[in-house]
């Protein structure tokens, strides 16, 4: 028997007036070049990012929202805290995660690369901790049970344990205009409004790329 999926695919139309909605490496609007035309191209991730900062800021719970950071002792450790006020957080929280099978982490330093996280997660390894638990399996189930939102929608990479990858239920394709751009160039200056009166310089000159 054949399973049946559901596949939504949403094509939206957006306005953009004169503007740099995302930069590349020099500051200058991201472009690709489409039907053998240069195109205004937002990318994938930047959108993503954006659709999460939605997600935390009006559409859900902060609870329901996952963290992608470098900093996760300090997530489990607040945690920690909440649950057993007191005791050295953030060592414990290092050890939770090392249990969990991040073994590179330290506790008063940043992990080396970004970790996708729930507060869900992040309260289960707490509550591991505090209760003395060593089985590194139910540290790792912890990691890998009670995504967010978001993580389920975008999915987590964990390059060092592929086990705690969670695969994304969406696709998001990179932005791109409906018809040619070419770069602009947008000549500003700034008044210092200190200066004196006889001073008829500006007080900053610069130039920044647009599109439309």
């Amino acid at each position: 028997m054949e399973s049946k999926r559901l596949y939504v695919d949403f094509h939206v139309l957006q306005t953009v007036p004169p503007s740099c909605v995302n930069r590349d490496d020099t500051g200058s609007p991201k472009t690709a070049v489409y039907g053998g035309a240069t195109r205004a191209r937002v990318s994938s991730q930047a959108w993503k990012r954006a659709m999460r900062l939605m997600f935390r800021e009006e559409l859900l719970d902060g609870e329901q929202v996952g963290d992608r950071t470098k900093k996760i002792v300090g997530l489990v450790a607040d945690e920690i805290e909440a649950l057993a006020p007191g005791q050295d957080a953030k060592k414990m929280a290092k050890d939770a995660l090392n249990l969990a099978g991040l073994s590179k982490i330290k506790e008063d330093k940043d992990a080396d690369t970004l970790f996708f996280m729930s507060r869900a997660q992040a309260r289960a390894l707490a509550r591991l901790a505090v209760e003395g638990n060593d089985d590194k399996k139910a540290y790792k189930d912890a990691l890998k049970a009670a995504p967010s939102v978001d993580m389920v929608l975008f999915g987590r990479m964990v390059a060092s344990d592929p086990s705690l990858n969670y695969d994304a239920a969406a696709q998001v394709a990179h932005s791109i205009s409906t018809h040619a751009v070419q770069n602009e160039y947008d000549y500003f200056t700034a008044v210092d409004d200190c200066a004196p009166e006889d001073n008829a310089g500006a007080g900053h000159l610069g130039t920044v790329e647009y599109n439309s």
